[in-house]
């Protein structure tokens, strides 16, 4: 890990550190002493507002502070890993997030009109968490002198992250605790690919699971896969209100603005002792 850059949050104490594992760009901010552990995809609009789309970032820090204070706890130690889409790699994103074992298991990509489908030997996605898991906690986590447990662990991403975040808690149990999946991209496999993903979910009573949707633009679409999802949550053995919670928010759409204004509730789902 090479810290490149520190930085300063508005209404954050301390600062966040930039990094570099192996050409992937990793922001971290942490309290002194933290006792759980937020990793969220995207990392480019979760803390650096220079770095976030429109510059409008989830206020992830600052959130997370108010809600571990309602809470009674430090707040979180926050791990934002960056896609790697560049000029050079316009399909990076996709590469990294798209969960790997479905498609190749047979699952069928449904591609938008004016999109080019990607190879399936162009994704990395099962490389993508491995380096999350195997190389930036573990490192990251050390340099605090912290070592998480995966019940006080929780996995965070929207959209395409949001698939992400499902995957990834299935492919790595014994890391996260919890996912945080707003708005998950489900049209780009329909109901087999919350098949897959869901299935694939580690144990109901051991594992925290929240979804998201809004109504408007690209969330009005994830209506039936959600609704889907849930119910195949449901008859896995999630139970509304205690491990699991799907919420829907009226006139909200598919960007940072709209995440940003519910992060809230995700971090209060997590946070909170049940």
């Amino acid at each position: 890990m090479e810290i490149v850059e520190k930085y300063q949050i508005r209404g954050v104490p301390g600062h966040a550190n930039r990094t570099e594992f192996d050409g992937r760009r990793v922001d971290f901010w942490s309290p002194a002493n933290p006792t759980h552990l937020l990793v969220a995809h995207d990392g480019q609009n979760i803390l650096d507002r220079r770095t976030a789309t429109r510059h409008k970032t989830w206020d992830i820090a600052r959130t997370s502070i108010r809600i571990a204070q309602e809470c009674g706890i430090t707040p979180p130690a926050i791990i934002a890993v960056f896609h790697s889409r560049t000029k050079e790699d316009p399909n990076g994103r996709y590469k990294d997030l798209t969960p790997e074992r479905p498609y190749k298991e047979g699952v069928k990509a449904i591609i938008p009109p004016g999109y080019s489908p990607l190879d399936l030997d162009e994704l990395r996605g099962d490389a993508y968490q491995r380096q999350i898991t195997e190389s930036i906690i573990p490192t990251i986590t050390s340099s605090l002198d912290f070592t998480p447990t995966r019940d006080r662990a929780a996995l965070m991403g929207s959209s395409m992250g949001g698939l992400a975040t499902l995957y990834g808690v299935g492919l790595y149990p014994e890391v996260y605790g919890t996912a945080l999946s707003f708005s998950p991209h489900w049209v780009i496999g329909e109901n087999p690919l919350v098949d897959a993903l869901l299935d694939a979910l580690p144990a109901p009573d051991s594992t925290k699971l929240w979804m998201s949707r809004g109504t408007k633009g690209l969330d009005g679409t994830y209506e039936p896969f959600q609704s889907y999802a849930d119910a195949r949550a449901r008859a896995r053995g999630w139970i509304d209100g205690e491990n699991m919670l799907t919420q829907v928010f009226e006139r909200t759409s598919h960007s940072e603005k709209s995440w940003a204004r519910y992060a809230d509730q995700a971090m209060r789902f997590w946070l909170e002792q049940r």
